[in-house]
């Protein structure tokens, strides 16, 4: 039996079996969460025009100043000024050729067609927004690999973009597994479990505009799991949760022989979550969580969300973390790295009590986890930790 894999050599040999997915255009209000396939370059230039960052009068050399008209948004003063001359002006109208400041209402005194300032007068290009201050045409406005989120969209369409090209979605099926699982929560017998790791990785790739679909839970047959995997036989990605493991009742594996798949490796080193199991058929790649739930969290942090990201074509698929002080002394750790389920709240992070894999209240307490590399030596209350941030805090 091989050593377990060092999980940094897992997530790369995981990330090598597999190229980001194929190009599609889609309207950028459709984009939300997907990653952009090309570099987005600017159509035009932003701002098009100097404009008036405030609300009052574009002036042109010392006052007082005659009022010639009125600068607005869409309709702006269709002449030029000289000095001495003014016209009144809106934030974010076009300043016209000639003004050199913009005079704020506040400070202004009009008197028929008459303005001058009452107190200091505005330093020259004060309250003028230059053109091409926030980005010019043909420049590189966006990275490839850049997830789109509310900000990008608006970028976006401002550098006059109506489509970008993105990678397409994953198709993802999601398999739970086990004789003693039951899908009422309600209505469970003593020798049953509800199912709740298929809805729990559902929710966790529902951050990624994934095309999801759900089956089981399904009994620990043979016949049951390899029917499973053909039905997710047009999916990207196949999850399994549960009997990945070498016990008996652990099927994952001969139904992925018998299924036509190929093992590409088995077990990390890492607690929780160390019978991960990643194999191939063809372009599909599946993945077999362990069926604990915190386990099965875990490795779904670690290998199926930046599965995701890269296949969605992010060019940074992994989780990065933080450094934080901790709040209390930590034990050295043994061969393996820990994810301990964790509370931060800013100033300092706090392991809780339960770290059991089995234990989903200290989970859903949790909103990071501290990671403890092989063999850390005693960490004391205050020592920085490297700390993920989790979805669900």
């Amino acid at each position: 039996m091989t050593a377990p894999l060092p999980l940094l050599e897992a997530q790369a040999r995981l990330f090598n079996l597999v190229s980001p997915l194929a190009v599609e255009a889609v309207r950028v209000e459709e984009s939300l969460g997907r990653y952009l396939a090309t570099p987005l370059i600017a159509r035009r230039t932003q701002p098009p025009a100097d404009l008036s960052a405030m609300d009052g009068y574009a002036i042109a050399g010392p006052g007082p100043w005659r009022i010639l008209g009125e600068s607005r948004c869409g309709a702006p003063y269709a002449g030029n000024i000289g000095p001495g001359e003014t016209v009144q002006i809106s934030t974010g109208a076009a300043v016209p050729l000639g003004a050199d400041r913009v005079a704020l209402r506040e400070i202004a005194h009009r008197s028929a067609d008459t303005l001058t300032v009452v107190g200091e007068l505005p330093v020259a290009g004060q309250h003028i927004r230059r053109r091409g201050f926030d980005f010019s045409e043909r420049e590189t406005l966006l990275a490839a690999g850049t997830r789109i989120g509310p900000a990008q969209i608006a970028a976006i369409l401002s550098a006059g973009w109506n489509r970008i090209e993105v990678r397409r979605k994953p198709r993802l099926t999601l398999i739970d597994s086990g004789d003693e699982l039951s899908p009422d929560a309600e209505n469970c017998t003593k020798d049953q479990i509800p199912a709740s790791n298929g809805a729990m990785l559902a929710a966790m790739a529902m951050a990624f505009p994934a095309e999801i679909h759900r089956i089981g839970p399904i009994p620990d047959s043979l016949e049951a799991i390899v029917a499973a995997f053909d039905a997710g036989g047009e999916s990207d990605l196949i999850v399994t949760s549960g009997g990945a493991s070498v016990g008996d009742h652990d099927l994952i594996r001969p139904a992925l022989e018998e299924w036509g798949a190929e093992l590409q490796f088995w077990r990390v080193n890492i607690k929780p979550g160390k019978p991960l199991l990643v194999a191939r058929r063809g372009p599909q790649i599946i993945l077999g969580l362990p069926g604990n739930p915190v386990s099965s969290y875990t490795t779904a942090f670690l290998f199926l969300l930046p599965l995701l990201r890269h296949l969605s074509g992010s060019h940074t698929p992994c989780p990065q973390t933080i450094m934080m002080p901790i709040g209390t002394d930590l034990p050295a750790t043994g061969p393996r790295r820990e994810f301990i389920r964790a509370a931060a709240d800013g100033a300092q992070v706090l392991p809780l009590g339960e770290q059991d894999s089995s234990a989903l209240r200290a989970l859903a307490m949790a909103n990071a986890f501290i990671e403890r590399p092989e063999n850390s030596p005693e960490a004391k209350a205050g020592t920085d930790v490297p700390v993920y941030l989790l979805q669900n805090g």
